[in-house]
């Protein structure tokens, strides 16, 4: 997965994830990879969930040790 960069959001649980990648993609242009890594088991359903909701697109997820990881490109 390649991503212009990560956000750590390892050890946070929901609802925390979905609102500190609302607040980072906020602060990036349109167009702009990230990769999210969690290790909140809700995070499979959440992050998905808040792409769709707020138009972004999931380009990948995969399981990492003791979470998950997933590339987002901002809207």
């Amino acid at each position: 997965m390649s991503a212009s960069s990560t956000l750590d959001l390892r050890g946070l649980k929901c609802p925390l994830p979905v609102l500190r990648t609302r607040k980072y993609l906020r602060t990036l242009e349109s167009g702009a990879r990230v990769t999210v890594e969690t290790t909140d088991p809700l995070a499979v359903i959440d992050i998905p969930h808040f792409c769709r909701e707020d138009g972004h697109r999931l380009l990948g997820s995969e399981p990492t040790g003791g979470g998950h990881a997933f590339l987002i490109e901002k809207a």
